[in-house]
């Protein structure tokens, strides 16, 4: 079992011929680069490559082996971390991603370091805000939507509209469902109330437009949704432990 981890970790990875083993209390996400792997979880099996993922919940253990040259990055994920549906993360399964997300990927790696495989405790927030977002946007992947809310339609809702009020009553009615109904299967699929997870895709977002320079942070808090500059300040410096301006200044040594 591995250490405990508190933040999203990414590295950069190459598995070997020998089959070995593993297990971990936060979830994991293997995307494919170069080359590709194996990979099988309770009897599972399945071979990844750049167009490859595989989804791996917290607790399953996992067993893995490559033949030939590979890399792989991988996402570790720890429950209360990014904000990712907690159904997500029901079963482990193989996924395929469309080239967008493996160009994602591409570009993560590039700005890897050979001798540095773990990045900046800063980069890999920025990297697993920005992947997991690609992933819950793209459709490929075949998890149970029938079944309560279909939770992947949802978060795509909520991350195309953080600027604007949630207004439950009419994302209930949208989806079918009265409001009693509608928060206790939200609660269901994401692991947390609608507002509380609108709140930590809004700070997810902001980690990802403090990237670019040109965008100030009056801007980026209008754009994902909180009234001034000062609120969303209070909001990021909260969650993270550091100020927004201080983060994109390079100052975060969490």
């Amino acid at each position: 079992m591995s250490a405990p981890l508190h933040r999203p970790a990414v590295s950069l990875r190459r598995y070997e011929t020998a089959q070995a083993s593993d297990v971990h209390d936060f979830h994991q996400i293997v995307l494919g680069l170069d080359g590709s792997m194996e990979m099988a979880v309770d009897g599972n099996g399945a071979r990844i490559d750049c167009s490859g993922a595989w989804i791996i919940p917290a607790g399953a253990r996992h067993d893995y082996w490559a033949e030939g040259d590979n890399r792989q990055l991988v996402l570790d994920l720890p429950a209360a971390s990014v904000a990712v549906p907690e159904r997500y993360f029901e079963r482990a399964r193989a996924i395929h991603i469309d080239p967008r997300v493996t160009q994602l990927v591409a570009d993560v790696a590039r700005r890897t370091h050979a001798d540095d495989p773990h990045l900046t405790h800063r980069f890999a927030w920025q990297v697993a805000a920005h992947l997991c977002g690609a992933l819950m946007h793209d459709t490929d992947d075949a998890v149970d939507a029938m079944r309560g809310l279909d939770f992947a339609r949802i978060d795509r809702w909520l991350r195309l509209h953080l600027s604007e009020p949630l207004r439950i009553a009419d994302l209930a009615a949208h989806c079918g469902f009265g409001m009693r109904r509608f928060h206790q299967l939200f609660n269901e699929a994401f692991g947390e109330t609608p507002h509380r997870y609108l709140h930590r895709l809004r700070l997810d977002t902001a980690l990802t437009l403090l990237a670019d320079p040109r965008a100030t942070l009056t801007d980026i808090a209008l754009d994902i949704g909180f009234a001034d500059q000062s609120a969303f300040t209070h909001a990021f410096s909260k969650r993270f432990g550091i100020a927004p301006g201080q983060w994109r200044s390079g100052g975060f040594r969490r």
